[in-house]
């Protein structure tokens, strides 16, 4: 019974042609099935699960339907906290810890009816591209799990690809939402920096810090913005009205340096497409800012104390990275602050000729786990070249969005970043919207070679 996506469903359980239980039952079949080799949860909420999707099912027989999100299965990522519930981010530092309240993205999810099936699996403390360093294990690809699945909401876009649940909530610092979605060929959406609540989530650098969805189509991702936002804006408003009147921009500098081939190949055919389908496209040029003074202060502060206290619960790679910021004083962390600041009151000044900014998610295809994790030096280094096209647009604090746009030919997908002003959403999910009607529908023949996926379940990956 495996659903595409958060529309198809919603208007079956709001028909009551299938109920909130069923639905659940399925995502909950699946976990069991294929958990144990993608290691996507950490947590699963099987019976507080079901009674909420009891509740849910009660209320929809009664009249009392919510809206597309009122008894759809939802993960979060394991930062997220949750009252009751524990909340580890991967860590054995808080291997034991459990909230007593809901962060502000739980409690507007609750409102909106979700069902929340379960925590799911990242890489420590959010401090790393490929969900390889965890207290539970590293997070494998659904496409191959001989990849990584990208990080570090890795389990999050690898439970949303193998239909394990029908959104999740991921956070994203500097591409933590947007390179794993990419990754693993789903949908992955940053919000403009405040529009989503981060009370109540485990910080890796505040200043940085964006929680966002991760589903399986624009739309979708439309659906859940709309549900978590602090502004009440319907992101599906206008989401099917073209881009005809876009001029498109094409930062070729920096963003286009040093891309894999076939990376390269399907980006060059994606903006082919939607050039055909906008006003125009031009080249531009975006200045990039290298600096990392704030994320390394900033991580390095919330640690401080639980540092000094127990360094042995952190990994030794984790502990490694936290370290790099003893040496920021406090006055260059205010001044990086100030330049931050700085830069956002001014970076709408790039979309004074174009609509949006069209790259490529990741320059360089999943790395295998063995190549990352048969020697940890080459982890590190790896994760930055993959995060490479997805920092700067949290330091601009814009929207941005990773769509599907390819695959290369070992299967793996290739995911396409658009970029969009100053609270520019609406642009930003319609030009995705546009690029997920378009593009190629056939479905890799090297995925009927994953014996623990279904045939439906392959089906997700096509679209």
């Amino acid at each position: 019974m495996t659903l595409r996506s958060i529309v198809e469903a919603a208007e079956q359980i709001r028909r009551q042609k299938i109920s909130p239980v069923e639905l659940l039952r399925d995502c909950l079949e699946a976990i069991e099935r294929l958990n144990p080799t993608l290691n996507a949860f950490i947590t699963v909420t099987a019976d507080s699960a079901l009674a909420e999707a009891k509740k849910a099912e009660q209320e929809i027989q009664s009249g009392k339907w919510r809206g597309p999100l009122h008894g759809i299965p939802v993960g979060l990522k394991d930062l997220i906290d949750t009252a009751g519930i524990r909340t580890t981010a991967a860590s054995t530092v808080f291997r034991d810890r459990i909230p007593t309240e809901d962060a502000d993205v739980v409690k507007k999810l609750k409102t909106a009816g979700a069902v929340f099936i379960g925590k799911q699996n990242l890489h420590e403390f959010a401090y790393g591209g490929s969900s390889l360093i965890s207290h539970f294990g590293p997070v494998r690809n659904p496409v191959n799990p001989e990849f990584i699945a990208g990080g570090s909401s890795g389990g999050s876009a690898a439970a949303i690809a193998s239909g394990m649940c029908y959104a999740a909530i991921g956070t994203d610092t500097a591409g933590s939402i947007r390179e794993p979605a990419s990754i693993c060929g789903v949908v992955g959406l940053k919000p403009s920096y405040g529009l989503v609540s981060t009370r109540g989530i485990i910080p890796l650098s505040q200043s940085l810090d964006h929680a966002g969805p991760i589903t399986r189509s624009v739309e979708d991702a439309a659906i859940v913005l709309y549900a978590i936002a602090e502004t009440r804006e319907n992101y599906s408003q206008n989401l099917k009205s073209g881009i005809h009147d876009f001029v498109i921009g094409v930062p070729r500098k920096y963003f286009y340096e040093d891309l894999d081939s076939e990376i390269a190949s399907a980006l060059e055919k994606a903006i082919d497409r939607l050039g055909s389908l906008a006003r125009s496209i031009r080249e531009v040029e975006c200045p990039v800012e290298q600096d990392r003074t704030v994320f390394n202060a900033e991580s390095r502060a919330y640690h401080r104390d639980k540092m000094a206290l127990s360094p042995e619960l952190y990994d030794p790679e984790t502990l490694r990275r936290l370290t790099t910021g003893d040496a920021v004083s406090e006055t260059e962390y205010h001044n990086a602050v100030r330049q931050l600041q700085h830069t956002r009151r001014n970076v709408g000044r790039m979309f004074s000729n174009v609509d949006i900014l069209i790259t490529p998610t990741v320059p360089i295809c999943s790395p295998r786990i063995s190549a990352l994790m048969g020697n940890i030096s080459n982890l590190r280094p790896a994760e930055i070249i993959l995060l490479r096209n997805t920092r700067p647009v949290n330091r601009w604090g814009l929207p941005a969005i990773s769509v599907p746009c390819g695959f290369t030919s070992q299967g793996l997908p290739i995911g396409l970043q658009i970029i969009g002003p100053p609270r520019g959403e609406q642009k930003v999910l319609r030009a995705a919207y546009v690029l997920e009607q378009k593009r190629d529908k056939l479905l890799p023949a090297q995925y009927s070679k994953l014996s623990f996926l279904r045939p439906a379940e392959l089906l997700l990956f096509a679209g």
